[in-house]
């Protein structure tokens, strides 16, 4: 079965993947899990950019002869309203270690005067696929909503309790995982990426 080294070491992440990927003939683990450990400098300018970095350096760090594919996201929050922040600093905001309660109680913060009509937001999400004879697969996809005006919902994790859905009235920390994964920015790019995989694999 062909293996899959998916470049994080969220958890929460690469339970989301290997359940909307999950009907792809192949075997999903994570660079842990591989093995592999490679310092990796995420000095993009956009998703994608950032998204190809992790993919390449750890496909490097397996070799050529690891007939893996290996793929990586970047994904984030861009809100309107503070010029696209945090953008693709999104993960690093306030600092790596800093927990996302405080992220998100900060962002609550800068968004306070700001009229429900400006409080546009949107995730992104870019993945690409390093596959073993060095080709290369990118793809992006976005989610639409609103920042709301507190966090709510315990599903989700990162910035799900502050990103709100007008047209379904919660936040996506209030939908059930496969609810979410059926309209998220990470399951609208992983259904594109395993279609353009599945060609592959065939």
């Amino acid at each position: 079965m062909q293996k899959i080294i998916f470049a994080t070491g969220n958890e929460n992440k690469l339970r989301e993947v290997r359940e909307i990927m999950r009907d792809l003939p192949c075997e999903i683990c994570s660079m842990r899990e591989a093995g592999l450990d490679p310092e990796i400098r995420e000095d993009g300018d956009t998703f994608t950019e950032n998204a190809l970095i992790k993919a390449r350096a750890v496909a490097a760090a397996a070799g050529p002869a690891r007939g893996a594919i290996v793929m990586a996201d970047d994904s984030g929050l861009e809100i309107d309203a503070l010029n696209g922040e945090p953008g693709v600093h999104s993960a690093r905001y306030m600092g790596e270690d800093t927990s996302y309660e405080i992220k998100n109680a900060a962002l609550l913060k800068r968004m306070d005067q700001v009229p429900a009509e400006q409080r546009t937001a949107r995730f992104v999400c870019a993945v690409a696929a390093v596959l073993p004879d060095g080709r290369e697969l990118t793809v992006r996809e976005t989610i639409e909503g609103r920042i709301g005006y507190e966090p709510r919902g315990g599903n989700g994790f990162g910035y799900d309790p502050i990103f709100y859905l007008p047209d379904l009235s919660v936040s996506t920390a209030e939908l059930d995982p496969e609810d979410k994964n059926a309209i998220s920015h990470r399951g609208k790019a992983m259904r594109a990426m395993a279609q353009k995989l599945a060609g592959v694999l065939s």
